[in-house]
């Protein structure tokens, strides 16, 4: 989610400092005004924040960073993850939480990238590495993704665990986290600032707003991660919460750990903001169970339509046609096997007024013993480019969805971080469908997707890892929102009548 504002002033001075955090798609100026059209320039620097990533011993970690080549850029800068200097050791209840030292690699980057538009790699092992936090500038900056992919051979959570490292913000909707006696679910909170973050943590369940533990809030020092563990905030085991994070004061990045002793377990990555409609793409065509999670936090119920995006066009699922959410309360509804074996999306539409909601996705592969579960979080629109990091030539889905109206988008697969060339291929998506498109042939290492929207209506996209350990079908799943890499600065001519008045 981002709903920080960056305000911009035009002059005859170049770009100074411009972050990631500024809108990428601005409205067309308007008006009588003699300024110029708005020139899209890349942004100058970009923060990510990466969470830490497993508290087992037997985790394995992989970090993938890349930059898109965009025209324009300086050619300096740099782009570096670096372990955060303080890792807070208790939840501030008092109760248990993963500590973490912040010491490994603390005076080494994980990663040091060399050039846009090929992608870097690091990797560490055990349960104490720490948070990141990552700069880059220049011409790092524009579209700048990092990739935190985990996998955990057994014990809770065990399997392939994803997340999209993201920017700081101060507001965070996670519905579809749990207190149930089966799941260990924490909310990562990391401070990239000079000055302590005060946050609070609420919960939201199918009755309504839980009372929690701890009503004033956590403080999160400068450069810190606090992970707290969500049943030590009530006594009360709920199957499906929706976690709300709002900042008194500060910044942080925010992320659900979801942990489950028999489903395995993924990063439940925020919704985007609440909207009348959503959408929620790329649920894997073998899935063996969907579960939506709903809530709006207005005063007002909301009524959906739900509706699949599939291979063959759009199709309304047997006996979920609409759905009903009451105000400040979360709401489920099992879809079951609703892709039936084809690629698909869900889309959310009010049946009539439209009123704010925030939605995610629940998916589980396999049966029985060798179930894995990931999430699919409502997610903003590719607009004019997207990335996804840390793909391999087995194991990589990506799903592109066009709700509303045909699209053309340009997919390329980039240089691999062992060698090969990036390709670039067109794809047509028609209205009101889903397209799986396969992973890159003959790319050496990992390799970076990143989607252009060329024409038609707004396209929507997720990407599937896939990688089976010991029967058990290892799955994470992460969308694709704009990349946020250009910013508008308007040109204006100067008036000097102005300080006449």
């Amino acid at each position: 989610m981002n709903r920080t504002t960056l305000s911009l002033i035009a002059g005859t001075a170049a770009l100074a400092a411009v972050t990631a955090f500024a809108a990428s798609d601005p409205p067309a100026a308007s008006g009588a005004s003699s300024a110029k059209t708005a020139a899209e320039l890349p942004v100058e620097r970009t923060s990510l924040l990466c969470p830490a990533p497993s508290d087992s011993e037997i985790a394995d970690t992989a970090y993938t960073s890349y930059t898109p080549v965009t025209q324009g850029t300086d050619s300096g800068g740099k782009a570096e993850l670096q372990a955060a200097a303080e890792q807070s050791a208790t939840d501030g209840t008092g109760g248990a939480a993963k500590g973490k030292s912040g010491k490994k690699g603390a005076d080494k980057p994980v990663l040091t990238p060399k050039a846009p538009g090929t992608p870097a790699t690091g990797d560490t092992s055990g349960s104490d590495t720490p948070a990141l936090i990552g700069t880059a500038d220049g011409k790092f900056a524009p579209g700048w993704t990092v990739q935190e992919t985990t996998e955990v051979a057994a014990g809770t959570g065990r399997g392939l665990l994803g997340v999209n490292c993201a920017p700081a913000d101060t507001e965070f909707w996670f519905p579809g986290a749990s207190t149930s006696v089966d799941r260990t679910d924490y909310v990562h909170l990391t401070n990239p600032d000079d000055s302590a973050a005060v946050v609070d943590v609420g919960l939201y369940g199918k009755d309504g707003a839980i009372k929690s533990t701890v009503p004033d809030g956590f403080t999160v020092p400068p450069h810190a991660s606090k992970p707290i563990l969500l049943s030590t905030l009530t006594d009360q085991h709920q199957t499906d919460l929706t976690v709300h994070v709002s900042v008194r004061s500060g910044r942080v990045g925010a992320a659900v750990q979801a942990l489950d002793a028999k489903a395995g377990g993924d990063w439940l990555a925020a919704s985007t903001d609440p909207a009348g409609s959503l959408v929620l793409p790329g649920i894997p065509k073998d899935a063996t169970d969907v579960r939506l999670i709903a809530f709006t936090p207005g005063d007002a119920d909301a009524d959906l339509k739900v509706r699949l995006a599939s291979a063959g066009g759009a199709i309304t699922p047997a006996g979920n046609e609409t759905l009903h959410v009451k105000s400040g309360m979360t709401t489920v509804t099992d879809l079951g096997d609703v892709t039936r074996g084809e690629a698909g999306s869900l889309v959310l539409t009010p049946t009539d007024q439209q009123v704010p909601v925030v939605a995610a996705l629940r998916v589980v592969r396999g049966k029985g013993s060798a179930q894995e579960t990931a999430y699919i979080p409502a997610t903003a629109p590719v607009g004019r480019r997207a990335t996804a990091a840390d793909n391999s030539g087995k194991g990589t889905t990506l799903s592109l969805t066009a709700p509303s109206a045909t699209a053309q988008v340009k997919v390329t697969a980039s240089a691999g971080s062992e060698g090969g060339g990036a390709t670039t291929k067109t794809y047509t998506i028609k209205a009101g469908t889903t397209q799986d498109i396969p992973a890159a042939a003959g790319v050496q290492g990992t390799y970076a997707l990143t989607v252009e929207t060329v024409s038609g209506g707004p396209v929507y996209a997720a990407r599937t890892l896939s990688a089976t350990e010991s029967g058990v079908p290892g799955f994470t799943i992460q969308t694709l929102p704009n990349d946020r890499g250009l910013v508008a600065v308007p040109e204006a001519d100067e008036d000097l009548s102005v300080l006449q008045k």
